[in-house]
């Protein structure tokens, strides 16, 4: 969400996800032939597209909000199925907008998983509440709803306020129990959803579960800007329009503030990016799904996965979760020599997350030791993401599970 990084010119893969560690590849190592993401490629199929509706901008010189990003927020409202989408500059700034509307103040608990971005938490001490940690699943990697109950449990279950499953790699969280927990403790449900647009659980789209959840629109996503963008999602019209305010600092009408907000509005031109790479998404992801099940069937027909004892396990996917597959993760051991041998023969890959949450300097203060989450810290040491993206080719596929044939032969 708030990362920063840049590719050598045809080094689309070495690009920095908002959600990643740091940048893959360094002068000296080797060109990669097989990109973690090439945006070039998605940029063929729609540059006509593209062009013709930022030109549609640069003659309006209506530049930020207007009437592009007023109908991206319509648009997608009705994709995902909820009543208002707010457009802000970011997903960072779109989780704390969620947040602070939906009412976590100074004092309030959160809950939420530390094997994900850094954001997820750091948006709850942006809104000067405390972020509580509960491990996670370790089949899908998303919170886990035992933990999570054990967690409130632990603390004043009354100061606890919202609960931000994240729909960690694409892939839902089990929303059936996270909405008895929240009914149980009377929490708020906040959807960190940046990496899941299009994703939908029991057929209902991430971002139409919660009183509000948080989109990212970094060009990493499958939703993907010209740059930082992000929306807030909800059926709640009064949160609605408190967004809306605070995204334009706390003002609902120019030049009078009925309280403290930002600036974090959306750049034209981004509105009118989205509302083209909308119009494809669904395709996009139906890819993804694919090129997903292609690999689940090349690492089981190289004996690498689909038994006990494989040296491969891809994130479980359960029935009732559609999957869009912002990354393909998978569970190895010797993470970290696979992925330099990968390295020396052209392939990215990057690694989500090499350390949790709960273990950061930054969260320090919250008193986490080592081994207090332990699925989360295994999965920081083992979980690895190979080439995803629509325009990804069968043969690359094919260097991929070959070459991680090669190393666990």
């Amino acid at each position: 969400m708030a990362m920063r990084g840049a590719c050598r010119p045809g080094e689309i893969g070495t690009f920095v996800n908002e959600h990643s560690s740091q940048a893959t590849a360094t002068d000296a190592a080797p060109r990669q032939t097989v990109p973690l993401l090439d945006l070039k490629r998605q940029y063929a199929t729609i540059r006509s597209e593209v062009r013709e509706a930022i030109d549609r901008v640069c003659e309006s010189q209506s530049l930020i909000l207007g009437d592009e990003v007023a109908a991206l927020e319509r648009e997608i409202s009705a994709f995902l199925g909820v009543t208002d989408t707010v457009a802000c500059a970011s997903g960072t700034d779109a989780l704390w907008l969620a947040m602070a509307a939906a009412g976590v103040r100074p004092g309030d608990l959160v809950l939420t998983t530390p094997f994900t971005f850094f954001a997820s938490a750091s948006s709850i001490v942006r809104c000067g509440a405390r972020p509580v940690f509960a491990d996670i699943d370790p089949e899908t990697f998303n919170l886990d709803s035992r933990s999570a109950r054990l967690a409130i449990e632990r603390l004043r279950p009354a100061a606890v306020k919202a609960i931000m499953p994240v729909h960690l790699f694409g892939e839902c969280a089990n929303m059936d129990v996270f909405e008895q927990v929240a009914q149980d403790y009377k929490l708020s449900i906040i959807e960190d959803a940046a990496q899941a647009f299009g994703a939908s659980w029991r057929k209902r789209k991430a971002g139409a579960w919660g009183e509000a959840a948080a989109f990212s629109f970094y060009p990493t996503k499958n939703l993907n800007a010209f740059g930082d963008a992000g929306c807030v999602t909800t059926s709640d019209p009064e949160l609605a329009g408190r967004v809306r305010r605070l995204r334009n600092h706390g003002s609902s009408r120019r030049y009078h503030h009925q309280e403290m907000g930002g600036n974090s509005r959306m750049d034209a031109i981004q509105g009118a990016v989205l509302r083209i790479k909308l119009r494809h998404l669904e395709d996009w992801n139906a890819r993804r799904r694919e090129i997903a099940a292609r690999y689940d069937q090349l690492f089981s027909a190289a004996a690498l996965a689909g038994a006990p004892g494989r040296p491969v396990r891809p994130q479980t996917v359960y029935p009732q979760a559609q999957h869009i597959y912002h990354q393909y993760v998978v569970r190895v051991p010797k993470r970290d020599e696979l992925r330099a041998f990968l390295a020396v023969r052209g392939i990215a890959s990057e690694i989500y997350y090499p350390l949790p949450l709960h273990l950061q300097e930054a969260f320090a203060y919250l008193g986490y030791a080592p081994g207090s989450m332990p699925e989360a810290e295994r999965a920081c040491r083992e979980v690895l993401a190979l080439p995803i993206f629509p325009e990804l080719r069968s043969d690359e596929q094919r260097r991929v599970v070959d070459a991680i044939a090669e190393f666990f032969s």
